[in-house]
């Protein structure tokens, strides 16, 4: 059963700008009706790289923009360009790909990382918010050596599953479905069912370690 969670334990911010999160009022960011994506999928075999306008300042991107690597101190926010698109309070990035629909796969390697999330989020989601806090982004989450799916301010517990060193996160637009994988069996581990209504994108959140992503893939056989 999901269980309601304060965002600022369940959230930490990544920045200097954000202090306090009681009686704050949040205000929509209103981002530019046309974006420029890499690439825009409808089919299959998404491809995509981790986009830099809306990295936070904590997070270094590498090997050709498909690494992220969290960095404790980062760059001075007043570094970075500023745009409505990029995340100020929290250590989130989304990757460049638009999906409107079809079936995708990709995976994640996870290097020395005991907190992180690996998800989708809708392209225009408020940059005021964290994955999982809202009602625009579906993630799987590890954090204490325990994973947890978390939507819309809810999490529920996932069991049984340790901490491996590469998962896969295979998203059905049309279905409804997102789930995480298991690339050694492989089947998956455990799903999110949403009505997806509105062009998405992969997203994710990291606050210790690194993330690589790995698109283009085929999906495993025998994943339904």
């Amino acid at each position: 059963m999901a269980m309601p969670v304060c965002v600022a334990r369940l959230c930490r911010l990544a920045g200097p700008t954000v202090t306090s999160l009681s009686g704050r009022h949040r205000r929509v960011v209103s981002l530019p009706a046309r974006r420029c994506y890499v690439s825009t999928s409808t089919g299959n075999n998404l491809q995509f790289r981790l986009d830099e306008r809306t990295a936070h300042s904590s997070l270094d991107l590498f090997k050709k923009d498909t690494g992220v690597i969290y960095r404790i101190l980062g760059l001075d926010p007043s570094h970075v360009e500023n745009n409505p698109e990029r995340f100020r309070d929290w250590a989130v990035v989304f990757g460049d790909g638009k999906i409107n629909s079809g079936r995708h796969y990709w995976e994640v390697t996870v290097k020395k990382s005991q907190e992180f999330r690996l998800g989708v989020a809708e392209t225009l989601m408020s940059r005021e918010d964290c994955v999982g806090t809202n009602s625009s982004s579906w993630v799987f989450g590890y954090a204490q050596r325990k994973w947890f799916v978390m939507t819309n301010n809810k999490i529920v517990p996932v069991t049984l599953v340790g901490k491996p060193d590469r998962v896969g996160i295979l998203l059905d637009y049309e279905a409804g479905l997102l789930g995480l994988v298991d690339i050694e069996k492989p089947r998956i581990i455990h799903t999110i069912r949403a009505q997806f209504k509105v062009p998405l994108c992969p997203a994710f959140g990291l606050w210790d370690g690194e993330l690589l992503t790995h698109s283009g893939l085929e999906e495993p056989e025998g994943l339904k």
